[in-house]
């Protein structure tokens, strides 16, 4: 007896909507995808699970399918998500911004002609070329047995500007950054240094393809009814773990963040995307907006935890 067909991007075609979900792993209907094996889709029809790098993987995916991205790469320097091919683990700061930039001309293609990407990026500060980081007893999830080397030029201890060295290289690449917005969380994480502020806030860019684009001025209102700012205070939303399972994820971005960008720059129905979809935040507040939705995630756990939450 032949074994059940595999849920392709090739043989997608060939399901009735009613069929998708019998060749899905979980109870609502969405296509995962593996990105070394697997052929370009023809369109986007349903909700799209890809496992695989976000340069491989948004091949996959049609020109101009995307209305908005919403995302948060790996943070160069402070996680270790063991996992191959992860970047901001060990790869230079350079390395680091190049592989996102070449990710985001991928992005490009994907985007429609007025769409839009919000990308958050935590900032760091050099290691002095120490080659770990130790668990802060207020922060164990900081630690790493690995870090990237101090990049050239800077001291020991520098804070680094990485969110806007990506930024602009972006802005080189050609894409316009429209606006930059401070999240800032009430209820961050203390820290034990003891020599400058603690960091409490992490930057969003709003970036578009065009000068135009699709932008819903009155979809999220600031205090008092005013529109919105650009200092939005939102707090963190971590998840406990499940018993005996895997750790939900180190970084979850909060639903509340994920859902404000989603209204202001698409519409129901939409495509939203996230190419480095971690523990799938911004995939569940698509589904809760109805809006479609593909995400990307390189480690297999990972998709299998956004699996998980996306049957609830």
């Amino acid at each position: 007896m032949d074994a059940e067909p595999k849920t392709t991007a090739r043989n997608l075609a060939l399901f009735p909507t009613k069929e998708i979900e019998r060749h899905t792993s979980t109870a609502d209907p969405h296509v995962r995808l593996d990105a070394d094996v697997d052929s370009p889709l023809d369109s986007l029809t349903c909700p799209v699970l890809v496992c695989g790098r976000a340069s491989d993987a948004l091949s996959l995916l049609p020109t101009g399918s995307v209305q908005t991205v919403v995302t948060s790469p790996p943070y160069w320097s402070l996680r270790d998500y063991e996992v191959a091919e992860q970047i901001g683990r060990d790869d230079g700061l350079g390395e680091y911004v190049k592989s996102i930039v070449l990710a985001f001309d991928q992005i490009r293609r994907v985007l429609a002609d007025d769409g839009t990407v919000w990308l958050n990026v935590g900032d760091s500060y050099t290691s002095g070329n120490r080659k770990y980081r130790a668990p802060d007893r207020k922060n164990r999830a900081r630690a790493m047995s690995v870090r990237p080397p101090t990049p050239a030029g800077l001291k020991p201890k520098d804070l680094i500007g990485v969110p806007w060295r990506l930024a602009f290289a972006l802005q080189d690449a050609g894409w316009w950054l429209r606006s930059e917005v401070i999240w800032y969380k009430p209820n961050a994480h203390p820290e034990s240094v003891r020599d400058r502020p603690t960091k409490a806030h992490e930057t969003v860019f709003l970036l578009s393809k065009h000068q135009e684009y699709f932008y819903d001025v009155s979809a999220v209102k600031g205090p008092n009814g005013r529109r919105l700012r650009t200092m939005w205070d939102i707090n963190t939303e971590p998840r406990r773990r499940q018993a005996g399972g895997i750790d939900d994820h180190p970084a979850v971005m909060p639903m509340t963040l994920a859902r404000r960008c989603i209204r202001i720059t698409s519409r129901p129905g939409d495509v939203v995307l996230d190419p480095y979809a971690g523990s799938g935040t911004t995939l569940l507040a698509a589904k809760e907006l109805a809006r479609n939705w593909v995400g990307i995630e390189l480690k297999p756990e990972y998709v299998e935890l956004i699996e998980r939450r996306i049957a609830g």
